[in-house]
């Protein structure tokens, strides 16, 4: 390659200081459209959805559409890092590697507007992915159906792999998972008085209780399913009897049937929190991701090739309980997604994670050397 890496170093550390919120991600849409207007303009075009881009390299003999994916949001998290280049934005962080995974495809981008591929290749930025989703939308979207790609590839970092580690598997990678937000309605009233309330903390805590038994009860144990509360709120001060409380919680599945079935339970157990208690409730699914089901035929050519590589690590690795929206484009599209090793003791969304940078050169020299290679039979 006849660019520097820093490049895109640089590039990295400038994006992880403006992080953005889903669909307002309007500085990291102009530093990206800044830096696409350095490059050689021939074979590129350019659209915009909402604040998301999509970037077309036009081959030298085209025959499919070759689509790479990367997100673009941050996460409302308050950066901890040791970095000289924390986060501008109060409260914000980029603590799921996005990051990373733009400066990646930027990499992966410049070079091939330099050394054109034989085919089209489409890249895509999608915004919103950790909420509300931008996939869905994305993919409805004229710009998108325009460039609608044949094969669509993308990767997540890993904090538990080292650098040179590339992790994947055919089939499921990832989970089906969905927000659920509960809101309990009661009488509220004096503390001295219990009898002429109704007390929204006793049906709060009853209803998080009892679901906790979804998964040891109504779910067969030899299914992943997790049902987590994070969230409990009620009351307002300690002798005034709640007339509102409110569980938030996410749900992992490796099926739909299993979300569609703990979905169902826990909808009956609200409806009986509300007649036993005699509450008003309301459930909120909140934004639900489907599974990350990587194509076997194309994953497995992937892998292959990359067990040839001598600087590749490859590791065939186990399904994780982790949510992308990635998998609504594999829902329609062939192709896969695979873990790349940073090697960093926080995990994702942690407010202290710190990827290693050299990362950032592994993974676009791998991309650009295996997208090099790949022919219509291999989608």
């Amino acid at each position: 390659m006849s660019y520097n890496m820093e490049t895109f170093i640089q590039l990295r550390r400038a994006l992880h200081q403006i992080p953005e919120p889903g669909f307002k991600e309007f500085k990291t849409q102009q530093l990206i459209l800044s830096y696409l207007s350095t490059l050689p303009s021939e074979r590129l075009e350019i659209e915009t959805w909402r604040t998301g881009i999509l970037v077309k390299v036009s081959g030298t003999n085209p025959s499919i559409r070759i689509g790479y994916r990367t997100d673009m949001d941050g996460l409302p998290i308050s950066e901890n890092t040791s970095y000289a280049f924390q986060s501008q934005h109060q409260g914000f962080m980029h603590a799921c590697g996005h990051d990373i995974h733009m400066a990646i495809t930027l990499g992966i981008l410049t070079h091939f507007a330099h050394n054109p591929h034989q085919d089209d290749l489409i890249f895509i930025f999608e915004p919103a992915e950790e909420g509300p989703g931008g996939a869905l939308p994305m993919m409805a979207s004229a710009q998108f159906q325009k460039w609608k790609p044949d094969l669509i590839m993308a990767l997540h970092i890993a904090p538990d792999y080292p650098v040179g580690t590339i992790a994947t598997r055919p089939g499921i990678l990832f989970a089906n998972t969905s927000e659920l937000f509960v809101d309990l309605y009661g009488t509220g009233g004096h503390a001295a008085r219990p009898h002429q309330a109704n007390d929204m903390v006793i049906a709060t805590s009853h209803l998080a209780t009892q679901l906790q038994t979804i998964v040891s009860r109504n779910v067969d144990p030899l299914d992943s399913v997790i049902v987590t509360i994070g969230k409990m709120t009620a009351g307002t001060k300690q002798n005034i009897i709640a007339d509102h409380g409110r569980l938030e919680g996410t749900i992992r599945t490796l099926t739909l049937a299993a979300m569609e079935k703990v979905k169902a339970r826990i909808q009956s157990m609200v409806e009986a929190t509300a007649i036993g208690y005699h509450c008003k409730t309301e459930i909120d699914w909140g934004c639900s991701y489907c599974q990350v089901e990587n194509h076997v035929k194309p994953t497995q050519h992937f892998m292959h090739w990359a067990q040839a590589q001598p600087d590749i690590n490859l590791v065939e690795c186990s399904v994780a309980m982790t949510g992308e929206d990635f998998g609504y484009f594999l829902r329609e599209i062939p192709g896969f997604m695979f873990w790349l090793g940073v090697d960093t003791p926080y995990g994702l969304h942690h407010p202290q994670i710190e990827p290693n940078e050299k990362a950032i050169a592994v993974a676009i020299q791998t991309m650009c050397n295996y997208i090099s290679e790949i022919r219509q039979s291999d989608s």
